[in-house]
């Protein structure tokens, strides 16, 4: 049995309608739609028979057609989730919502909502919103980005006071006296902050989670500030291991330093894998996804993650030595260093995003693949991942057909659910809630 077998694996699905590769909807047999939920409830219940944790829907509000198709034409991801809730019973149930065009009382509204609906499922990844044409469709000019990180602060603190607004027994519901609340456990807010002024509380009960997991991405300075103080999970963008690993430790002494368990702060990169059954099937199956791409739309996606248009550049040249952009920082600061630079050519970086939009890909055979998640794992690099598949359903039934069977022989995976809620799946606690007396 392996080193890590003590612990197991955290393992998401990063569910994209036409897959998550730029170019996965041209496979012969992919879902091709972004708007069509019953792509979203095919995915729901594959990775749910699989006992995977959690199904994640990203989000932007903006419309372009020269992005991946399934970012510029997709169903909003709070409904789309509560139509998956419905044809589903286990798997945790991740969306998108923005701090910066969502007022705090809807946010927090919605994500309960979901919470309510799916019986504890729910996760809110928090994302600041970061492109001047998502402020254009609000009429707003863009926020800078250690500020959007400030905003953010003050807005979670209101959304998780709104949670907390209801205690645990506020909804007396007796029959027979006609007392359907108890008032005195039913809080206003009463928050008057130098962004957000809002009463509460909120007009919908305790969550049967207490609080759903929040989620968040970020990973400049501001963004892992951010994550170490209110994060029960950090999508991470990480391809190289010593990196990953350095992140990694970064994070959950910080974490711990703040006075939060380290273990309750999970970090999950985003991970593509291209499974074959032979190492020669399985680079077949890459070079096939490669030459799905339309340079253009591989450059758009690379310009769009990163922050800079690389097209003026050769592709067989060097990577520039650009600074970090003021918009997005992520995938820059992993991928504008020296160290990448000096060892990966702009065709290399290209090809990444063409194919996995910067993500960490393993291409091979499930062995291989099985070992290369292992090794991330034990060697402290993660506590999982999000699986990205290039497209559905083959992908996605490729990773859990043929990887996942290989990590539970190692004892690195769980078998069947032991749990009912999200918080189960994570191994998280119920938060206490700050309004509610000792009993």
């Amino acid at each position: 049995m392996s080193a890590a077998a003590a612990r197991q694996m955290n393992l998401g699905v990063f569910a994209v309608g036409n897959g998550n590769h730029v170019a996965g909807w041209r496979h012969p047999g992919a879902a091709r739609s972004g708007d069509d939920i019953g792509n979203y409830i095919d995915i729901g219940q594959r990775a749910e028979a699989a006992a995977m944790d959690l199904m994640f829907l990203a989000d932007n509000v903006r419309c372009d057609l020269g992005d991946h198709p399934g970012f510029a034409s997709r169903t909003e991801p709070f409904t789309t989730l509560s139509a998956v809730a419905a044809h589903t019973r286990r798997i945790g149930l991740v969306a998108s919502g923005s701090t910066s065009y969502t007022e705090p009382y809807n946010l927090a509204r919605f994500v309960a909502s979901l919470d309510h609906i799916s019986a504890g499922r729910a996760g809110w990844n928090l994302v600041t919103t970061n492109t001047p044409a998502s402020a254009e469709n609000f009429g707003v000019e863009m926020v800078a980005h250690d500020e959007r990180y400030e905003i953010a602060a003050e807005y979670i603190e209101v959304v998780q006071g709104l949670w907390d607004g209801w205690e645990p027994g506020a909804r007396v519901m007796d029959a027979e006296s006609g007392r359907f609340f108890d008032p005195a456990r039913v809080h206003e807010l009463g928050h008057r902050g130098k962004h957000f002024s809002v009463r509460g509380p909120l007009n919908v009960s305790r969550c049967p989670q207490g609080q759903p997991v929040i989620f968040q991405a970020g990973s400049s300075r501001a963004g892992q500030a951010f994550a170490a103080r209110y994060a029960d999970v950090v999508l991470a963008v990480q391809i190289n291991f010593e990196l990953a690993r350095n992140f990694c430790a970064s994070l959950k002494r910080d974490v711990a330093a703040g006075g939060r368990d380290p273990d309750h702060c999970k970090v999950l990169p985003g991970f593509l894998p291209v499974v074959g059954g032979t190492e020669a099937e399985a680079k077949a199956k890459l070079d096939t996804l490669a030459g799905y791409v339309d340079e253009s739309v591989g450059f758009r996606t690379m310009t769009d993650r990163i922050g800079h248009d690389f097209s003026s550049y050769p592709l067989d040249g060097p990577i520039p030595d650009l600074p970090l952009p003021s918009e997005v920082q992520g995938y820059a600061r992993m991928m504008l260093t020296p160290e990448y630079r000096a060892t990966h050519t702009l065709r290399d970086l290209y090809n990444n995003f063409a194919v996995s939009r910067g993500y960490l890909i393993s291409c091979g055979t499930p062995e291989q693949i099985a070992d290369t998640m292992e090794a991330w794992f034990a060697g402290g690099a993660c506590d999982g991942f999000i699986v990205a598949p290039a497209h559905f359903p083959e992908a996605l039934d490729d990773f859990t057909e043929g990887v996942l069977p290989v990590l539970r022989a190692r004892g690195l995976f769980r078998e069947a659910y032991s749990g009912t809620t999200l918080r189960d799946h994570l191994g998280l606690p119920v938060p206490a809630n700050r309004y509610a007396r000792d009993s």
